[in-house]
C-alpha cells in the first residue's frame, strides 16, 4: 500500500502560486475569489509559503488582499501550528526586504514558536547580519532566554562563530547573561573554540574568570577541549589559571590539559600555573590525571618539566601515589604486557600490596604459562626492599636516579647501588645512573 499521500502538503492554489513565487499568479487567482487564508496540514498559509520563499512581491500581494489593518496585522502574525509565523521564516532564511514588510504590516517581532525560537534568535542562528540588524531596531528582546538550556541570542551567536552579530549584540545586550548552567556567551566561545567570539566579548566587558554551576571557568573548557588559540586569547585579557574549577577535586586548567591529552595547551599553561598543585598537600597533581586517562604524552611533559611521579597521595581519587592510580587502572596491560617486561616493574613495588584485581591477573597469568615469575615474588619482600621503597618515596625517584645523593650516604658502594634499584637495571642494560654531561634519566621507557 503507498502512504505516500499521507505525506503530502494540503496546499491551496494560492499557497502554491506562493511557494513558487510567482506574484502574477497569486494577484490574479485573489482577484477571482481564492482564499489568502487557507492553511495546509502545518498550519502553514500563503503568506508562509511567500515568506519562506523570500518572495518580496508575492508578500505585498498578500498582504495588500487584507481588508483592514487590523485584518492585516493577524494575518501577518498568523501563526503555524508549531506557532512559527511568517516573519520567523523569513528570519531563519535571511530575507530581510521581506521581514521588513512584514514589520511595517505589524508583525510581533517576538512571536516565539512552541519551542521558544524568536525570529531574532533564528536570524542569529543563521548568520544572518542584516535581519539581525532590522530585527534588534524594531523592538526585538536581545536579551530573552530561548530554547531548553535558556540561551539568549549572544550565546547562540557566540556557539556559531557569527563574529560580526557578536560585535552587533555585545553592544545592546547583557555580555555576562547566563542560562540555566550558568554558563555566559564568553564560555560558550571559549568551549567551542570561537577566539574572534570570544575576544569581542572580553572587550565589550565580558567576565573573563565566570563560572558555570560546577565552578568550570572559560579557561577550563577551553584547555579541556584542545582550544589553544582560546587559551592564549584569555591570558591575554587577565584570565586567572590558578582558579579553582573544582574545590573537591582541586582541579585546575592544566588538569584539564593534562587529562585529555592536549600537550600545546599543557605547555602553554605549565608556564603560568602555580607548582603548590604539584606536591602540595590536600592539592591534587595534574601527574594524576594524566595517569588516570593513560595520556602518556602529557605525562612525559610534566615529568620533563620537573613535576614529581612521586606525588601527594589523593584521598580524593582513592589513591596513594600515582603509580598506584597507574596500577588500579591498567588491568589490560598487566594481561598483555611481556613477562620481562612485568617483572621489572614490579621490582619497583611492594608486590604483596598489589590490588586484588591484578594479583588476580598474576595469577592466572602464573598458571597459563605467560608469566615467568621471579622468585622473589612468590614470598614478601625483604625488609631491605621495604626500606629503599620507603627511602624512595621520601626523597622521590628523580633525587635516586641522579645518584647524588646516594652517593653522599656514608655507606658502602653496594648498598647505594642497592637504593638505586641496580639490580633492577643491570640485567637490563639500563643506566642506573647520570654520567657527567649527560641528560637525567627519567624512568624506564621500554626496550627499543
Amino acid at each position: 500500500m503507498d502512504f505516500s499521500e499521507c505525506y503530502q502538503h494540503t496546499c491551496s492554489a494560492v499557497a502554491l502560486a506562493a511557494r513558487e513565487g510567482n506574484h502574477s499568479l497569486v494577484s490574479k487567482l485573489i482577484q477571482k475569489g481564492y482564499s489568502a487564508d487557507v492553511s495546509d496540514n502545518r498550519g502553514w498559509n500563503p503568506l508562509h509559503e511567500a515568506a519562506f520563499r523570500g518572495s518580496y512581491e508575492c508578500v505585498r500581494t498578500l498582504i495588500k488582499a487584507a481588508s483592514s489593518s487590523r485584518r492585516r496585522r493577524d494575518y501577518v502574525n498568523s501563526p503555524a501550528h508549531d506557532s512559527t509565523t511568517p516573519l520567523l521564516l523569513a528570519a531563519q532564511k535571511g530575507h530581510a526586504r521581506v521581514a521588513k514588510v512584514l514589520l511595517r504590516a505589524g508583525a510581533d517581532a517576538n512571536r516565539a514558536t512552541d519551542d521558544d525560537t524568536s525570529p531574532l534568535f533564528a536570524a542569529v542562528s543563521g548568520g544572518h547580519m542584516e535581519v539581525v540588524e532590522l530585527l534588534a531596531r524594531n523592538g526585538a528582546e536581545v536579551d530573552r532566554a530561548h530554547s531548553v538550556s535558556r540561551w539568549s541570542c549572544l550565546h547562540q551567536a557566540a556557539f556559531k562563530g557569527h563574529a560580526e552579530i557578536v560585535r552587533l549584540l555585545a553592544g545592546v545586550a547583557r555580555v555576562n547573561a547566563v542560562d540555566d548552567f550558568e554558563i555566559t556567551p564568553l564560555f560558550v566561545a571559549a568551549q567551542y573554540g570561537q577566539r574572534r567570539c570570544l575576544e569581542i566579548l572580553a572587550d565589550a566587558g565580558a567576565n573573563v574568570n565566570c563560572q558555570s554551576h560546577d565552578l568550570a571557568t572559560p579557561m577550563l573548557i577551553a584547555s579541556q577541549e584542545g582550544h589553544l588559540n582560546c587559551v592564549e586569547a584569555l591570558l591575554d585579557r587577565g584570565a586567572d589559571p590558578n582558579l579553582y574549577c573544582n574545590e573537591e577535586k582541586w582541579q585546575l586548567p592544566v588538569h584539564a590539559a593534562a587529562e585529555f591529552g592536549h600537550v600545546r595547551v599543557l605547555e602553554r599553561l605549565l608556564a603560568v600555573t602555580d607548582r603548590v598543585c604539584d606536591r602540595g598537600a590536600g592539592k591534587v597533581s595534574p601527574v594524576y590525571s594524566a595517569v588516570l586517562r593513560g595520556q602518556a604524552e602529557t605525562l612525559r611533559v610534566l615529568l620533563r618539566e620537573g613535576y614529581s611521579p612521586d606525588a601527594q597521595e589523593c584521598p580524593a581519587y582513592g589513591y596513594s601515589s600515582p603509580l598506584a592510580a597507574a596500577l588500579c587502572t591498567s588491568a589490560m596491560s598487566f594481561e598483555k604486557a611481556r613477562s620481562d617486561v612485568l617483572c621489572f616493574f614490579l621490582e619497583f613495588t611492594n608486590w604483596k600490596m598489589l590490588p586484588p584485581s591484578l594479583r588476580l591477573i598474576l595469577s592466572h597469568r602464573q598458571a597459563e604459562s605467560t608469566w615467568n615469575q621471579q622468585q622473589q615474588f612468590d614470598s614478601p619482600p625483604s625488609l631491605c626492599h621495604l626500606c629503599r621503597l620507603a627511602v624512595r618515596g621520601v626523597v622521590g625517584s628523580e633525587a635516586l636516579a641522579r645518584g647524588v645523593l646516594a652517593r653522599r650516604l656514608p655507606v658502602p658502594p653496594l648498598l647505594q647501588d642497592y637504593l638505586r634499584f641496580a639490580d633492577a637495571f643491570a640485567p637490563r642494560h639500563l643506566p642506573k645512573q647520570r654520567p657527567p654531561g649527560e641528560r637525567e634519566y627519567l624512568g624506564y621507557d621500554g626496550p627499543e
